[in-house]
């Protein structure tokens, strides 16, 4: 008999469930198809999907909204998934299914949102967490405001998500003792990050894959800084996934940084070359902080 516990929370089975009636469902199967075709990208989700382009359904649009690692291949899941988001701002059941198969491909993401809050936020189950992280999922979805900003859909789509949850978790914690706790704080050091601050920096950059610092180890100050401004960085367009992981990994100290010949190995680029990234994606962090901290009278 099995006795490993299981830390899935049930939401998501049932969402799992759920999501295998939409795809044996001929009218869902029908609009999907539908879907592909009026907006030019049946053939290609069919390509990668290694199907036929009248087969395709809810099951190949999933497998094309999942990253693969590839330049193009990540190209065409953000195409996708702009085309679903754009459509789940609209109106009527063909934009809840829409907004529905967007949460059934952030799936992952919202697993690992739900684990993350645990800890700091005690007092809830991972049951009431993940339906937290679901409800934001789906009215990000329907809001119409993500597939229009520069960079990774599914990364902000994650970002957003994470904020709001964070945002509500800290509106339920009792308020008790916050006046004491105030008075406490006047005679203590200001320290730039709270405990809920810190928490909501370090869930955005795992989210994002910006580190991977053990959960069990506190981050110092300066690397939360660096994250912060860097996770801001990626959510507004000034820096791509993969510049945003490259300053991010190698300004660490925690596990250690990745040597540059490894990255640039994994970037198939050389050591030159990737190095000379870096350093412009930096110029280009150090300009937008400037910026932000100096605007223009």
């Amino acid at each position: 008999m099995n006795t490993t516990p299981n830390t899935t929370p049930g939401i998501f089975r049932r969402l799992d469930a759920e999501w295998a009636e939409l795809c044996a469902d001929p009218g869902v199967r029908g609009a999907v198809y539908g879907w592909l075709m009026a907006d030019c990208l049946a053939f290609d989700v069919a390509a990668v999907t290694d199907s036929w382009v009248r087969a395709l359904g809810p099951e190949q649009l999933l497998a094309a909204l999942r990253p693969t690692g590839s330049a193009t291949g990540d190209a065409l899941t953000d195409a996708v998934l702009r085309a679903l988001l754009d459509r789940a701002a609209g109106h009527g059941r063909s934009a809840i299914l829409a907004a529905r198969i967007v949460v059934q491909a952030m799936i992952p993401a919202a697993v690992r949102i739900t684990h993350g809050q645990l800890r700091p936020f005690g007092g809830r189950t991972l049951d009431d967490v993940g339906h937290m992280v679901i409800a934001a999922l789906f009215e990000i979805a329907r809001s119409g405001k993500v597939h229009r900003r520069p960079g990774r859909p599914a990364a902000n789509l994650a970002l957003d998500a994470l904020r709001r949850v964070l945002a509500d978790l800290a509106a339920d914690r009792e308020p008790r003792g916050s006046e004491l706790k105030a008075a406490e704080d006047l005679a203590a050091p200001v320290d730039p990050f709270d405990s809920a601050c810190a928490c909501m920096v370090r869930c955005a950059a795992v989210s994002a894959g910006l580190d991977e610092t053990p959960a069990e180890e506190d981050l110092t100050t300066a690397r939360l800084q660096l994250l912060e401004l860097v996770v801001n960085a990626m959510d507004d367009g000034t820096l791509s996934e993969a510049d945003a992981r490259a300053i991010a990994g190698h300004y660490r100290s925690t596990p250690a940084p990745l040597p540059d010949r490894d990255a640039a190995h994994a970037a198939g680029t050389s050591v030159s070359t990737w190095q000379r990234r870096r350093s412009r994606a930096v110029e280009r962090l150090k300009s937008a902080t400037r910026s932000t901290t100096h605007p223009a009278a």
